[in-house]
């Protein structure tokens, strides 16, 4: 049965999430080491953990397999998840993929030594609504995708 599962603790497409969750009728598990208020729908269920490093992430990636659509910005998590075999998307409609996560990973390296070094990097841009609509019809796409294989 596919699923989403959802990095949800700084993830600004929730509600996006929920809409096409409810329309194609696919179970969403929200994974956060705090309480997050969701929709009252049995589609809908919240995942708790304990607070410790990468629980969130360990839980989602133990969890994640070949009929699991992940949401995250993590791109660590992405790599788990994909070699788990999931489907993953950026909040901003990003596929992660076995062809781009490396170029991804030596990316988030390369910039973590550049702060790690004072360097002013910038930070990503902010989130627009371009990035929502993109995000939705991904969303779509790899659901039904998903849904028929």
């Amino acid at each position: 049965m596919v699923e989403i599962l959802v990095d949800a603790d700084a993830c600004p497409v929730k509600e996006e999430i929920y809409k096409v969750a409810y329309r194609l009728k696919v179970p969403v598990i929200l994974v956060a080491n705090s309480y997050l208020r969701t929709p009252n729908h049995p589609l809908i269920t919240m995942q708790m953990v304990d607070d410790g490093f990468d629980a969130a992430d360990d839980w989602i990636a133990e969890r994640a397999g070949p009929s699991s659509l992940v949401v995250t910005a993590d791109i660590l998590l992405a790599g788990r998840a994909l070699e788990n075999g999931a489907t993953v998307l950026a909040p901003n409609g990003k596929p992660f993929t076995s062809a781009n996560i490396g170029g991804a990973i030596a990316n988030r390296a390369i910039m973590a030594d550049l702060r790690g070094g004072l360097e002013q990097t910038g930070g990503p841009p902010p989130f627009s609504g371009k990035d929502r609509s993109t995000f939705l019809n991904a969303l779509d796409r790899e659901l039904i995708r998903l849904q028929k294989s």
